[in-house]
């Protein structure tokens, strides 16, 4: 049954019934307004929340590449020290401490990874050398001079590589 009154029943008998027309028109044109205008309201909310989750989610981005030259000095350090016997107390107590900071920084969402074996990849790799290896597959990362982190899947600094290169059909 149609919830809607009539024409006869609700207008006055002097309104003709073109001009109820135009008004039920205008009506729902407007009502129509209304939940365009209500459904956009909705849409900017959404937008608006997905924007704030994205500033919360990276808002630790400066600070933390920042910090990635003081992690590349612990892997410096640990190299340097790891050729001297006596430095073995040492070497321990440098790795711990990285473990911490690493630990750290993934519990806010920072991964570290190497690129050694995989293939060139340039949104993870940056090669800063090529070299002729016949016995690895061509772009294939032979080589790593800094590791690459990334920050909730978003990659903050490209690892630098050395990628390898198919030897000349000629040598």
């Amino acid at each position: 049954m149609d919830e809607r009154p009539s024409v006869s029943a609700t207008a006055p008998r002097d309104v003709p019934a073109s001009e109820v027309e135009q008004l039920r028109r205008e009506l729902e044109e407007k009502s129509d307004r209304y939940l365009r205008a209500l459904a956009e309201m909705e849409n900017t909310k959404r937008r608006a929340q997905r924007e704030r989750e994205e500033y919360i989610r990276y808002a630790n981005e400066s600070l933390i590449r920042e910090l990635l030259p003081a992690l590349d000095n612990f892997d410096r350090a640990l190299e340097a020290a790891r050729t001297r016997v006596e430095a073995a107390p040492m070497v321990e107590g440098i790795e711990l401490i990285q473990r911490e900071l690493l630990k750290v920084l993934e519990r806010f969402g920072v991964e570290r990874y190497s690129a050694l074996g995989a293939s060139f990849d340039p949104a993870r790799h940056e090669a800063v050398s090529r070299v002729v290896s016949p016995e690895h597959p061509e772009n294939t990362v032979v080589g790593e001079t800094l590791r690459g982190y990334a920050l909730n899947g978003r990659v903050l600094r490209p690892a630098l590589v050395t990628v390898s290169t198919a030897p000349d059909g000629d040598a």
